[in-house]
C-alpha cells in the first residue's frame, strides 16, 4: 500500500489536500446547500469530476494502446444530490469527443474504455452513472 496524500483541515470547512508524490495541492470547501461557501471543490465534487478525469485517461490510453488518432476531449460534469441520506445521487458525464474519422469499431473501444474505468468500477452500484458521448 502506498501513502498518495496528506489532508490538512484549515477551519471553516476548508481542508487542502497534497499529492505526496507531486506536491500539488487542492482545496475543498463545503457547498453552499451544506453550511460552506462553495468557494472551492467539495468533496462530492471532486468524487463525481474523478469519474471525468478517469474516463478521458482510460480513453487517451486505450488510443494509444490501438493506434487511435485522438484530438480534443471534453467532459461536463453534472452531480445530483440526494438528501436521505446525504450522498451522490447521480454524476452525468457529457463527453465531447473531436471526432478524427473514427469508425465503429474505434468508437467502440473508447466508449468501453470510458465506461469501465477504474473509477466508474469503485463507485456504488446505487450511484446513477449518466454517460453521453458526442463526437463533433
Amino acid at each position: 500500500m502506498t501513502k498518495i496524500s496528506e489532508i490538512s483541515y484549515l477551519g471553516n470547512l476548508r481542508a487542502v489536500s497534497r499529492h505526496l508524490q507531486s506536491g500539488v495541492e487542492i482545496m475543498t470547501d463545503a457547498p453552499t446547500d451544506n453550511h460552506g461557501l462553495g468557494a472551492a471543490f467539495s468533496p462530492t465534487d471532486l468524487v463525481s469530476t474523478a469519474l471525468g478525469n478517469c474516463m478521458i485517461t482510460l480513453m487517451a490510453i486505450t488510443a494509444a494502446n490501438h493506434s487511435i488518432p485522438l484530438g480534443n476531449i471534453k467532459a461536463d460534469i453534472h452531480k445530483l444530490m440526494d438528501t436521505q441520506p446525504r450522498r451522490i445521487k447521480e454524476i452525468i458525464v457529457e463527453l465531447s469527443i473531436e471526432d478524427k474519422s473514427f469508425n465503429s469499431k474505434q468508437k467502440q473501444l473508447l466508449e468501453y474504455a470510458a465506461l469501465n474505468c477504474p473509477v466508474s468500477k469503485s463507485l456504488s452500484a446505487e450511484l446513477i452513472q449518466t454517460v453521453r458521448f458526442t463526437y463533433y
